[in-house]
């Protein structure tokens, strides 16, 4: 099942929202939490996507989320945002999933708003004749109340984790603290009696008839007289006890105590209930927390572990209980959950994808490096100078780098993790890029996409190739890998010399990936154009010797009208650039243009070759002199028995992780081209983007750590056919 995990933030980013508007929240999970949460969904078998919870998170949970409407089988959202500003924080993400159809694990904003409202629960808890102490409401310090009785503990209206709580046994200092509690929290003082006594904590995970308790936690205080403030829970945690020492029948009383209040007030999947005893053994519910914190410290992971639970199984049953709420049985993981602990090993996806997950950031970091040095395909320098960084990292994974000095432009590097004549797989990618130095674009990142120069065409596929290894180095699966990798640097002039360094590393590989970026819609190349690239120079050779009006310009235009005429869905004519000069006297009209060809079959490429041709050199009524150069072919890629079988592989992997993937003809060519036709090929492994060569290229964050993925288990899967027996 596809999970999101959705969290905030300590602080607002003003670009995470309109305006700041409102108190800010002062309760978040820590990242190493969130971490360690996601972490525990992938280990129970799910598809996990950690999204911050922003304006931005509509946008982000439509491309990931399952879309159920069109056949799909259902996601969930993780919940464990606070809130960002303002009131009924709880409520704000459950409201927004409510709006979008997104179900979430937790209660929905009904309960949270009830909840949250300390007041609005006592009201609750009272019309359902369930114990909770007496209470007061201060607007303002002035407001006098004749049965008050001392001593009272003030707290602020709508807040948890027992922020501004404060003991008092007078007036006097009574309006004091409302009135700081007011200024602080900007909202009104809840005054409640204080119950001298014994403090519990009481777990509970399910829904209506399916509840289990947890065993109960009783914070260890000094003295009855003692509350647990914000400080014990969030920085130096009380003792927990667990189970609580009580009789049987105290026990009893108290599980439906909290299962009536759970129920009454409906909150779903799990919460926390606060209870105080007297003395004489009267309970009183203080409040409820129905986002009961997951942290390590927390009384809830401290009573799921002693019922048993490990801190993954707990987590996943969180997610089962409201799994079936929401859809029913049927749609539950067909892997047992609650036997996680149990489990000796994790599957490769599984330790993989945790693993990618937890170095994102290190991996955006990595291509942002990347996108900030300029390798346009003459800047020999910076080329190299990227080429040695990437040398680096390679070497620590275990691979041997062979360098292939060139002269016109930066050297082609070819590495391998063996010493055997063969590879299961090649990796094909470049690092040059077409731009010259004013059309560079740097790095950027806005709402979920990363800019830059390259970073879809040929960068972002680096990135993603050396998180795969990574993976695998850490799963200590690299080494029965056999993989090369060819780095060349000269993709933007068609390959011109890296064609027979790819025929010959491919021809020693059992099947081929590039690494240029996959389409929006998950699409991986099967099958692709072909590409011819001519440069034309026309010079008019006069017979006039007296100045005339130049004319050779409207017949090189004439001439571009007429090669835009032949391109057809399977062979397409491009004028890349076309300059023209003219003068008066003798000196020599001139232009040039260049033009690309892309068609389907060698065949098209021909007879497209010859119309170029023909057109070029037809007279026009005038002498012209006309020189056509042709560059190296990249010849098209077509789908072969072997690319089928190994686009099959990848599409099972695919599903298997719970990402899209479609095969797809693209009309640029790339150089798999080059690639043997008994080779099994495909291009487009590397991240999902598109504009391409354009200032506007882009790629999708998140599919760094799902092509990543994807990428890992495809190579190790292409190891494994190597070691199986032949039929």
């Amino acid at each position: 099942m596809k999970v999101a995990v959705v969290y905030n933030k300590k602080t607002i980013d003003p670009k995470d929202v309109i305006n700041i508007y409102g108190s800010a929240t002062r309760e978040h999970y820590s990242p190493k939490t969130v971490n360690k949460v996601a972490a525990s969904l992938e280990k129970g078998g799910h598809t996990v996507k950690v999204i911050e919870g922003t304006m931005s998170s509509v946008e982000e949970m439509q491309s990931f989320m399952p879309k159920v409407v069109n056949g799909e089988g259902p996601g969930i959202v993780f919940n464990m945002a606070y809130g960002i500003q303002g009131h009924d924080r709880y409520t704000h993400l459950p409201a927004m999933l409510e709006m979008l159809g997104v179900p979430y694990t937790g209660s929905g904003p009904e309960a949270h708003a009830i909840v949250q409202d300390k007041v609005m629960t006592k009201i609750v808890l009272q019309k359902n004749k369930l114990p909770t102490a007496n209470f007061w409401v201060f607007s303002s310090p002035d407001d006098t109340f004749e049965d008050m009785a001392f001593p009272v503990i003030v707290k602020p209206k709508m807040e948890s984790t027992s922020m501004g709580m404060r003991i008092v046994d007078n007036w006097d200092d009574l309006r004091e603290a409302v009135k700081e509690e007011i200024d602080k929290y900007q909202q009104d003082a809840l005054v409640e009696q204080f119950i001298p006594g014994r403090e519990f904590a009481v777990g509970i995970l399910g829904n209506r008839h399916h509840l289990e308790v947890l065993p109960m936690v009783e914070i260890a205080l000094a003295d009855p007289n003692q509350i647990q403030t914000k400080v014990n829970k969030m920085e130096q945690p009380l003792k927990k006890i667990c189970p609580a020492e009580l009789d049987p029948n105290t026990e009893q009383e108290m599980k439906k105590l909290c299962v009536k209040a759970f129920n009454k007030l409906g909150l779903h999947d799990y919460s926390r209930v606060d209870i105080r005893m007297d003395e004489d053994g009267r309970m009183y519910i203080l409040e409820l927390n129905s986002m009961a914190s997951l942290g390590l410290t927390g009384s809830f992971v401290k009573a799921a572990e002693t019922a048993g639970y490990t801190y993954e199984s707990l987590i996943n049953k969180i997610l089962d209980v409201a799994a079936i709420r929401c859809f029913g049985e049927s749609h539950l993981q067909s892997e047992s959950v609650t036997h996680l602990d149990k489990a000796h090993s994790q599957p490769l996806r599984i330790t993989a994808r945790s693993y990618l997950r937890s170095h994102q950031r290190t991996t955006v970091q990595l291509l942002k490096q990347m996108l900030e040095i300029n390798t346009s395909v003459r800047n020999i320098d910076n080329i190299n100078r990227l080429g040695g960084i990437i040398s680096k990292r390679l070497a620590h994974l275990g691979f041997v780098e062979h360098v292939h000095q060139q002269l016109d432009v930066g050297d082609i590097r070819y590495f391998t993790n063996h010493a055997g004549p063969a590879n299961d797989v090649l990796l094909l990618c470049h690092i040059d890029t077409p731009y010259s130095s004013h059309d560079f674009v740097p790095h950027k990142e806005e709402r979920g996409k990363i800019f830059g120069t390259g970073v879809a065409e040929s960068k972002g596929g680096i990135a993603v190739m050396l998180s795969a290894l990574q993976a695998l180095r850490f799963t200590r699966q690299l080494r029965k890998i056999r993989c090369g990798i060819l780095i060349t640097t000269d993709d933007s002039l068609g390959g011109i010399h890296s064609q027979k360094m790819i025929q010959q590393c491919a021809g020693s590989s059992e099947s081929v990936l590039g690494l240029k970026w996959g389409g929006l819609d998950g699409s991986i190349v099967s099958s692709g154009y072909g590409r011819d690239d001519y440069k034309i120079e026309i010079s008019d050779i006069r017979r006039h010797t007296d100045p005339m009006l130049p004319d050779l310009i409207p017949l090189v235009s004439k001439k571009a009208v007429a090669l835009s005429k032949i391109s057809t869905d399977d062979c397409r004519i491009i004028m890349t650039s076309m300059r023209a000069r003219t003068s008066y006297g003798r000196t020599l009209d001139y232009a040039s243009m260049s033009l690309t060809a892309s068609f389907a079959t060698n065949d098209l490429g021909d007879e497209a070759e010859a119309k170029i041709r023909s057109i070029l050199r037809k007279q026009e009524g005038g002498r012209m002199e006309v020189e056509i150069e042709k560059g190296i072919r990249r010849a098209p890629v077509t789908e072969t028995e072997a690319s089928r079988q190994l686009y099959g592989m990848v599409a099972g992997k695919a599903e298997q992780i719970g990402i899209p993937v479609k095969p797809a003809s693209r009309l640029i060519s790339s150089d798999i081209g080059y690639v043997p036709d008994d080779i099994a090929a495909l291009d487009g492994l590397g991240p999902l983007g598109a504009e391409y060569r354009s200032p506007n290229e882009y790629i999708l964050v998140d599919s760094l750590v799902d092509r990543a993925l994807l990428l890992a288990l495809v190579l190790n899967e292409c190891a494994a056919s190597r070691a199986k027996p032949a039929k």
